[in-house]
C-alpha cells in the first residue's frame, strides 16, 4: 500500500503566492515501491533493515524491480551548494537548505522510515540492465543511487523522486563502492541546472555534500560526495532490457502498464495512430490527437495500434525532442548506452558529458569511445538505437494487436500460429515509429535552430542557406558555437548594410588569437552568410528588426554555458584550494544562462567565463 507522508500544518502560501514548505510538511508517497515487486530476499523493509549490510549484495536480483536498501551514513558532512531553482521546483521554502533535517537528509543521515514501528518510506536503489557501446552488459541497476521518496510539489502537484548518488553499496553495485567522487559529483550538480535552464529535459540536482571522511580510489584517492537529485522517474530503457533478457514477460506488461499509469498522466495521454506519414511539416504529426481509450485498437493490418504501441510512441517522441534540444544547443552527453536512455526523454546520468566549445560534429568528450560511437554527431541516430532495443522489450505487446488482452495469450504466451502475425505487426509499428522519430527530431531542431537564428516565418531554404552554412563555416574555422550564436543576437542591420561591413563584422566571431585557415577567405564565406541573414530577420521583422529580434534571440542563446574548461578549474578551486563560494557564483550563472551580468559580486570572473576556451581543452574519463 503506498504511503502518503504529510502532516498538513501549512499550506506554503503567503498573499496567494506559494512560498514553499519545509522538508518535514513536504507531502510524501513512494508509489514507485507500493506498486512493484521487490527484491524477492527482501521484501519487506524491515528484512532489509535488520540484515547485516554485505549479506544485503552485490549480488543478482531476479523477478524485482528494486532492493530496500538505506544510505549509508556519512561522518561530518558538508553542504557545498544548492539550487535555488530546484528548491523552488520541489516546493521547498528558502532557507530550508539551512537546517539540521535537511542537511542531514542530503547526507543520507536522515530518512522517513520509523524503525521502531515500521511505518513511514524506506530507501531502495533500482535493478536495470543495458546496453553498453553496443553490447550486453547484463545487470547493472543503482550501483551507489538510492531512492529516498517521492515528493509532491504542494503548489504544482508535480511528483519528484528524490535520490542521493554516491550514497553507499547496493545490491547492484559490483565490484564498485558504491561512492562518487568531488570531482563527478560538482559535474553533474552543475549540468543537471544547467541544463534544464537551457529548457533542455532533464534529471535535476537539489544540493551537493562532501564527505570529508570518504576517500574514494579511483585513479588516485579523492574525497567523496553526494549529489541529492530528483527526476519525475528514474526508469530507463535498461530497466526493461533486464527483463526481456531474463524472459519475465509478466514483469514487461507489469512495468509497461505502471510507466503509462504512473510516469505519464494515463493511457488517455497518450498518441493517437498517425493516419498518414510521418513529416516535420505535418501538424498532424507534430501534435497528434491524444485521448484514445486504453481499449481501442486503431489502424488497419498489418500495423494496427493497441495502448502499448502507443505508449512505446510517447516514448520515442520524448527522446526524439530531446535529442533535438542536444544538437540545437551542442551538448553531448558522451555515454549514451541504453542504461542512460529516459523512459521519459530525460537527459540522465552524466559522466563524460561537454557542452562543444568549436563546433566539431565528430567530437566526443569520452575518451575512451575510440569509434566516435557518442559523438556529437551520432547522438540521434544512437539515440534510436536504443529505443529499437525498447521496441524489442516492447515486441510481444505490441504485436499483439487486439489480442494483447486475451486470456490465453497473457496467461501462455505466443503461440506458434500466431507468431508470425505478431512479428509483422510489432516490425510495422516499429519502423513506422522510426518515421515517426525522425519527422519529430527535425521539426523540433529546426523550430529550436530557427528560433536561435531569430527567424520567425518557416522558409523550405533556411535549412541549406541559414543553418547548414552557418554550421559548416564553424566547422571550417573552427568557430566558438555558443559565442557565434550569442554575438550574432547583437548585431544590427546597419552594421551589415555592405560587404565591407559585413566582413569587418565576420571578426566579432572570431577567437582573440584569429581564425582556423585563410582570414580573408573565412571573412568573405561568413560576409555572404551575414547578407542572406540580414535579410531574412528584415523579411520576418521589420521595423522590430533591431529592438524586439535582439531581444528574442538574447532569451534562447546563452552567455554562459558551463563548458568543461570551467567546471575543470571549478573543481579544483573547491578540492585543493578549499573554496566554498564559487560553488554558488557558478550556479547563479548557470541558473540564469541569458542575463548579460549576474549578481555573484566579481565581474571578471563571469567575463572571464563568457569568453574564450583556454588553449588546453580537457576529456573527462567515465570513472566517476
Amino acid at each position: 500500500m503506498t504511503a502518503h507522508l504529510s502532516n498538513g500544518a501549512v499550506n506554503g502560501s503567503s498573499n496567494g503566492v506559494f512560498e514553499g514548505v519545509s522538508l518535514e510538511d513536504l507531502p510524501k508517497s513512494n508509489t514507485f515501491t507500493s506498486s512493484l515487486p521487490p527484491d524477492p530476499e527482501y521484501p519487506k523493509p524491515s528484512i532489509s533493515h535488520n540484515a547485516p549490510r554485505e549479506a544485503l549484495g552485490p549480488r543478482m536480483v531476479k523477478g524485482a524491480l528494486y532492493t530496500f536498501v538505506q544510505p549509508e551514513e556519512t561522518s561530518d558532512p558538508e553542504l557545498l551548494g544548492i539550487s535555488p531553482a530546484a528548491m523552488r521546483d520541489i516546493g521547498l521554502r528558502a532557507g530550508e537548505e539551512d537546517t539540521p533535517e535537511f542537511k542531514a537528509l542530503v547526507a543520507g543521515n536522515k530518512t522517513f522510515w520509523d524503525p521502531s514501528t515500521g511505518k513511514g518510506i524506506y530507501p531502495w536503489a533500482q535493478c536495470y540492465g543495458g546496453y553498453q557501446f553496443g553490447s550486453w552488459a547484463g545487470q547493472l541497476g543503482d550501483g551507489r543511487a538510492i531512492s529516498l521518496f517521492e515528493s509532491i510539489n504542494p503548489s504544482t502537484k508535480t511528483r519528484y523522486e528524490i535520490q542521493l548518488k554516491g550514497a553507499g553499496r547496493t545490491p547492484y553495485s559490483r565490484f564498485a563502492d558504491g561512492k562518487a567522487v568531488l570531482r563527478s559529483s560538482i559535474r553533474e550538480f552543475i549540468v543537471s541546472e544547467a541544463l534544464n535552464a537551457l529548457h533542455i529535459p532533464t534529471t535535476r540536482a537539489l544540493s551537493l555534500t562532501l564527505a570529508p571522511k570518504s576517500r574514494v580510489r579511483r585513479e588516485r584517492i579523492e574525497p567523496g560526495a553526494i549529489v541529492a537529485r530528483f527526476a519525475q522517474s528514474w526508469l530507463r530503457i535498461g530497466t526493461f532490457d533486464i527483463l526481456r533478457a531474463r524472459g519475465d514477460r509478466k514483469l514487461i506488461r507489469t512495468l509497461a502498464t505502471y510507466v503509462a499509469e504512473n510516469v505519464y498522466s494515463g493511457w488517455t495521454s497518450l498518441p493517437s495512430i498517425l493516419l498518414e506519414p510521418a513529416s516535420a511539416t505535418s501538424s498532424f504529426t507534430i501534435n497528434p490527437p491524444r485521448n484514445v481509450s486504453s481499449e481501442t485498437v486503431e489502424g488497419e493490418p498489418p500495423g494496427e495500434e493497441n495502448r502499448f504501441a502507443r505508449l512505446y510512441r510517447e516514448i520515442v517522441r520524448r527522446n526524439a525532442i530531446t535529442v533535438a534540444y542536444w544538437q540545437a544547443y551542442a551538448f553531448t552527453n558522451g555515454v549514451l548506452n541504453t542504461d542512460n536512455t529516459s523512459l521519459l526523454g530525460l537527459s540522465l546520468d552524466f559522466g563524460p558529458f561537454s557542452f562543444l566549445d568549436n563546433f566539431d560534429p565528430s567530437y566526443t568528450p569520452n575518451h575512451d569511445d575510440h569509434a566516435l560511437r557518442y559523438s556529437y554527431r551520432n547522438q540521434p541516430s544512437i539515440i534510436w538505437w536504443n529505443l529499437v532495443r525498447l521496441g524489442e522489450s516492447f515486441g510481444e505487446l505490441i504485436g499483439a494487436g487486439a489480442k494483447v488482452d486475451d486470456e490465453q495469450f497473457m496467461n501462455e504466451g505466443v503461440t506458434k500460429a500466431f507468431a508470425p502475425e505478431l512479428i509483422k505487426r510489432a516490425e510495422t509499428v516499429i519502423q513506422r515509429a522510426g518515421e515517426e522519430y525522425k519527422a519529430v527530431f527535425l521539426a523540433e531542431y529546426t523550430r529550436l535552430m530557427r528560433k536561435r537564428f531569430g527567424l520567425v516565418s518557416e522558409n523550405p531554404e533556411d535549412f541549406k542557406k541559414v543553418f547548414t552554412e552557418a554550421l559548416d563555416t564553424m566547422e571550417t574555422s573552427e568557430l566558438d558555437f555558443h559565442h557565434f550564436f550569442r554575438r550574432l543576437s547583437h548585431f544590427k542591420i546597419a552594421e551589415l548594410e555592405t560587404e565591407d561591413q559585413r566582413k569587418t563584422l565576420a571578426g566579432r566571431f572570431f577567437h582573440a588569437e584569429g581564425v582556423a585557415g585563410d582570414e580573408g577567405e573565412a571573412r568573405s564565406r561568413i560576409a555572404k552568410w551575414l547578407e542572406h541573414w540580414r535579410d531574412r530577420v528584415q523579411e520576418d521583422w521589420g521595423d522590430e528588426v533591431d529592438t524586439r529580434r535582439i531581444e528574442e534571440m538574447k532569451k534562447v542563446n546563452p552567455k554562459f554555458v558551463p563548458r568543461s574548461w570551467i567546471l575543470d578549474e571549478l573543481i579544483k578551486r573547491v578540492e585543493h584550494g578549499k573554496e566554498r563560494k564559487v560553488i554558488g557564483q557558478v550556479m547563479e550563472m548557470t541558473l540564469n544562462p541569458f542575463n548579460e551580468e549576474w549578481m555573484t559580486g566579481d565581474r571578471e570572473q563571469e567575463e572571464r567565463f563568457c569568453g574564450d576556451v583556454p588553449r588546453a581543452n580537457m576529456q573527462c574519463s567515465c570513472s566517476s
